[in-house]
């Protein structure tokens, strides 16, 4: 293993954190010979710098949580970048069905769109899933707002705000 090959790596690494897959291909983009790029990630990961496990949770976490994506998109994006299905997977199940319905709904609600047509609850399950929610996840989100929704005017309609 060549020493500016661990040196491209730490500098690969310290600047954002990476699958095995794409240290591999950032190596090899800059010309690190094959058996030093197999060196530098084995030992990468035998010291755990590298951990596509550690990757994928963070990963996976930061897009539910500042992008508000859903596990569809979240396991698109992981199994694009070279880590394996079962850990991809792993990293996907954390959230219970009921966790995604409410992350999903949250996201419906600073919308701040109604769902009361059929044209709205139509753009709102497009909105879910090209965030990456299931069909099922956004339907169930979208019936649970139109549910709230519906609740909101009833009660103004009882205070006799309406």
């Amino acid at each position: 293993m060549s020493d500016d090959a661990w040196e491209l790596a730490l500098k690969a690494l310290g600047s954002k954190e990476r699958s095995t897959a794409e240290l591999e291909a950032w190596l090899d983009e800059r010309g690190v010979a094959a058996q030093d790029v197999e060196a530098v990630v084995s030992r990468l990961v035998e010291i755990g710098e590298l951990d596509d496990e550690r990757f994928a949770a963070r990963y996976a976490e930061d897009k539910r949580e500042l992008a508000g994506w859903g596990a569809e998109r979240i396991r698109e994006k992981l199994l694009a970048r070279g880590v394996g299905p079962e850990v991809v997977e792993a990293a996907v199940a954390v959230e219970s069905e009921q966790i995604q319905i409410r992350r999903a709904g949250d996201l419906l609600t600073r919308r701040e769109r109604g769902l009361a047509s059929e044209a709205d609850k139509a753009s709102a399950l497009g909105f879910l899933t090209r965030r990456g929610y299931s069909y099922e996840i956004a339907h169930e989100a979208i019936r649970a707002g139109a549910r709230a929704d519906h609740s909101a005017i009833s009660a103004a309609f009882d205070d006799g705000g309406l």
